[in-house]
This record gives structure tokens, sequence and C-alpha cells, in this order.
């Protein structure tokens, strides 16, 4: 088993296409055939099925596709330690976020960073917590921002809280009269702009209103954060987002809710099994001193707060 026949049977795997998996991985789809063919005698059982012209895969090619993924991405991430020894002059960081994150603290996090290490490529995925989960366990990213607790027990990851943040309930600014706070109640019949689904958010939201006894009315649904924030505006109705969103929006106004309200954790998490790079622990101690640093100066995003046990400034 070579790791150039798992890589070309992940591309066709994924492609579902001999021939588009051999322009993807830039061989001539005959030797790529060959290849496959290779492994599933090496392993002695067919990995696809070819009947009619669609490719499938086979029981024992379901059971080696997440094996091949990680074996390729260790291997990677192994290939990448090496290089990196050199002193952090080159590398690369796969970091998962939420896009409430990537919408708030992380631009500056990953400027300060680029600014040290100008050599390391920086590549951010935007997701939610459990779609970047399962990216860390199939060693597709290095570290990933998620949000606590995880939606499944999971041992296979390392996890450090970090930040602790409100919900608030955004509308427009000259909407209403700004108030101390709502009680979640009130939202009861009122146009809800609602996020995709799968989406942390949309969770959190729909298990408040359900709490509270009633089905929230969706005016709109289906979108990412800047999409929400856009809709918002626009008078289509109000919505649940974090409160580090909403910096630098003029034109909206986020109130809490009713004490105790709503909080959600923030967490750095990486695979337990596979040590993150250097260039990945040099972006996390960049991240922890910034947001010490943040919490120190009193330049947090409002309603957001720093979580006991990080570095001090």
């Amino acid at each position: 088993m070579q790791f150039q026949q798992l890589a070309y049977f992940v591309a066709v795997a994924e492609a579902r296409h001999f021939t588009q998996a051999a322009e993807r991985m830039r061989v001539a789809q005959p030797s790529l055939s060959k290849q496959i063919k290779a492994l599933e005698t090496d392993l002695g059982a067919p990995l696809f099925s070819r009947a009619r012209g669609n490719v499938t895969l086979t029981p024992a090619g379901e059971a080696l596709l997440p094996l091949a993924r990680r074996i390729l991405a260790d291997a990677e991430t192994a290939r990448r330690e090496v290089a990196e020894l050199a002193g952090l002059r080159r590398g690369r960081v796969r970091l998962g976020a939420t896009p409430s994150l990537c919408a708030g603290l992380m631009a500056d996090a990953l400027a300060r960073f680029h600014r040290a290490y100008p050599g390391i490529e920086l590549l951010v995925e935007e997701g939610g917590s459990r779609d970047l989960v399962r990216a860390l366990a199939r060693g597709q990213l290095d570290l990933a921002l998620i949000i606590m607790p995880l939606q499944s027990d999971d041992p296979a990851l390392v996890t450090e809280e970090i930040l602790r943040e409100n919900l608030v309930v955004v509308s427009p600014s000259s909407s209403r009269a700004r108030r101390p706070y709502l009680r979640i109640q009130e939202l009861r019949g009122q146009p809800m702009v609602m996020f995709r689904r799968g989406y942390d958010l949309r969770e959190a939201t729909l298990g408040a209103c359900r709490q509270a006894g009633f089905e929230p009315r969706f005016a709109v649904e289906g979108g990412e954060m800047d999409a929400v924030l856009r809709f918002v505006e626009a008078g289509l109705g109000v919505a649940l987002v974090p409160s580090m969103v909403l910096d630098g929006r003029p034109g909206l106004t986020g109130t809490p809710l009713a004490p105790p309200g709503l909080r959600r954790t923030i967490a750095i998490a990486h695979r337990k099994d596979v040590e993150p790079t250097r260039a990945a622990q040099a972006f996390r101690a960049t991240l922890l001193f910034f947001l010490a640093e943040a919490a120190h100066d009193g330049s947090l995003p409002e309603g957001v707060e720093l979580l006991p046990g990080g570095p001090e400034r």
C-alpha cells in the first residue's frame, strides 16, 4: 500500500468519477485506474462498484475511506513538522472557526500572527462546530475554535475553554428605544431571521424558544452570519446572535435577554492523538496572548470575557 494509491483512492471516492479524479490528481486516467487496481489486489477486496458507469464505494471502500483520509492527513502533518524545523520561516496552519468568530475577533489575531510569522500560510475554514469537529477528527484541520459543550462526547479531542460570550437579540437601531434587556417570551410571534440548518446559533435559538414554550416564527431562514445581519438591518426580523459580531455595525442594536440570559463558551481544540505542529502551537500562543492583552486593555467586544487559566499579559 502506497501513499499515492491512497491519494488516488480518496480522489475517486470524493469525485465518484475516475476521469474527474485523474484530472484533479493531474495524472492520466489509465495510470490512476492501474494504481487503484493494484491497491484492491493488495487489500484483497474491491473498493469501488462500477455498475452502468456509476462509481460507488463498496463496503470495503466505505471502511477504508476515513482511514485513508487520516493516514494522508497525518503524513502531511509529519512533512510540515519536519519542514518547520527551520525555525517557523515556512509552514502552514489550518484553522477552523465559527462564522461569528471570523466576523469578530479572528481578523486581528490572524493579522498579528501574520506579522510575526510572514512565511506561515494561513488556511481558514468557516463552519459550524459539528462540521469543524469532524474536520479535526479527519486530520483536515490543525486547530479549531468551537462552541462548547460538544454535541457528541469525542474523546479524541483536546479542548481548552478560552472565551465566554453573551447572545443578544439584534434588531435595527432605528426600530425601537434601547432597553436594558428583553425576555425570551417577548419573541413569541415576532418575525425572526433564522440561520441555516446545522448552524450552532439556529439550535441555540430554537432551544431557547422551545424552553419558553413556543415555536419561533421565521420571516426568512437559511443564511450565514453576514446575510442574517444584513436581513435584520433591512427590517425583515430580529435574530439571536453573539454580541461580538455587532462591533462596527452602527445600524444594529443588541439587547441582552433577561438574566440569566443566554451565554456560550468558546474553546480551542485539536486532536488528542496528534501533537499540533510548531506553527499551530505558535498560532495558539499568539491568539491567547492577543485575547489576554485585549482583556487587560478593555478592548474585548462588549459581552465577551476571557476565561480564567489563560496567559497573563
